[in-house]
C-alpha cells in the first residue's frame, strides 16, 4: 500500500489509510468497538497539524510519494521529511541544480545516496569539507570550534567558526525554547522578540526556499551553506530576500513575526546532512 502526501495536510486521502487500518483489525481478529477505537487513535495520531514537528513521523519519512505544488523546491521538500536533498534528489533522478516542476511525483519510499564529490548548488562559503559530528548526548565530541577572542563586541557581531563556516546569531533576543529530541521535540531553538525585529543570516549561503507552504513554519526561509549544511529561519511577518539570492553572514533577511505561531517569534534550525542538531553547538556562546 502507499499513502500520498501532499504539500498541506501531509496526506491527500486518508481512505487508503482507514482500509489499511481496517484490514490489520481483521487479520488480528479484532472487533466490534475495539477495531474502531483502534483505527480512530491510529489516524488521529498520524494527521495531525505538528506532523512535521514530530520526529516519531519526521524526520525522516520513508513512504508514500509527495506532489510538487507551486512555489516548492526540492530543498523545501527534503526539508519537511528530514531527507537529505540531494540523497532525495538522486532516489527520484534529479540532478543539480534540482529543478522540479509542479504536478511532478517526488517518491519518498525510494532510498538514494550522494554520490563521492557530489557538491551542493554554489554557496559563498564552500570551502574544506570538514563537518561536525550529528547531534549526540553530551558524552560525544563538540564540533571543531575556532574562536577568537571579541569580548568589546556585542553579541550581534560575535562570530564562531564551526566546520568551515563562521556562524552568528540570528537575533539576540532570549532564548525561550532549546533543541530536543525528547519529551516536546525541538528540532531548533525558539528565540523571543517584536514583530519586525530584524532577522539575520546566521552564515553565507544562498536562499533555496522562502515561502509558506510547510506546515507548521508559517512565513519560512531556508538558506544553503555548502554541501552539508542548511539553515532555517520560521514564523517571519515579513521576507526580505528571494530564492536564488546569496546572502552575506549577518545580512538582514527577514522580520520577526508569528506566521503559523501563536507567538511572535524566531524558530531556529540547523540541519546537516538533512538531520537537525543543536544549534547551540554552533552559535558563538552567550
Amino acid at each position: 500500500m502507499s499513502v500520498s502526501l501532499d504539500g498541506r495536510t501531509g496526506f491527500r486521502d486518508q481512505k487508503p489509510a482507514v482500509s489499511f487500518l481496517t484490514q490489520c483489525c481483521r487479520r488480528l481478529s479484532f472487533r466490534g468497538l475495539g477495531a474502531s477505537l483502534l483505527v480512530l487513535f491510529l489516524l488521529t495520531g498520524c494527521n495531525t497539524a505538528d506532523i512535521y514537528q514530530d520526529d516519531r513521523y519526521n524526520p525522516p519519512v520513508y513512504w508514500g510519494q509527495h506532489v510538487v505544488r507551486s512555489g516548492e523546491t526540492l530543498y523545501s521538500i527534503a526539508w519537511r521529511y528530514g531527507r537529505d536533498y540531494r540523497e532525495l534528489g538522486n532516489a527520484n533522478g534529479i540532478k543539480p541544480p534540482y529543478t522540479i516542476k509542479p504536478g511532478q511525483v517526488i517518491r519518498l519510499d525510494l532510498r538514494g545516496h550522494v554520490p563521492s564529490g557530489q557538491s551542493a548548488s554554489p554557496s559563498p562559503t564552500r570551502t574544506a569539507r570538514h563537518s561536525a559530528p550529528r547531534h549526540a548526548p553530551s558524552t560525544a565530541s563538540k564540533p571543531r570550534v575556532q574562536r577568537a577572542p571579541e569580548a568589546d563586541k556585542s553579541l550581534r557581531d560575535q562570530t564562531q567558526v564551526v566546520s568551515d563556516i563562521q556562524w552568528r546569531w540570528p537575533n539576540v533576543g532570549p532564548v525561550i525554547a532549546g533543541y530536543s529530541t525528547s519529551g516536546k521535540v525541538n528540532k531548533g531553538i525558539d528565540i523571543s522578540g517584536k514583530p519586525g525585529d530584524p532577522i539575520r543570516a546566521a552564515a553565507s549561503g544562498s536562499v533555496v526556499y522562502a515561502g509558506s507552504g510547510l506546515l507548521g513554519y508559517g512565513n519560512l526561509i531556508i538558506v544553503n551553506h555548502n554541501e552539508h549544511y542548511l539553515s532555517a529561519y520560521a514564523h517571519n511577518r515579513k521576507i526580505l530576500v528571494q530564492e536564488g539570492e546569496n546572502v552575506r553572514a549577518g545580512q538582514l533577511i527577514a522580520e520577526m513575526g508569528s506566521s503559523g505561531a501563536n507567538a511572535t517569534k524566531l524558530h531556529f534550525e540547523i540541519r546537516k546532512n538533512g538531520n537537525p542538531v543543536d544549534p547551540m553547538n554552533y552559535l558563538p556562546p552567550r
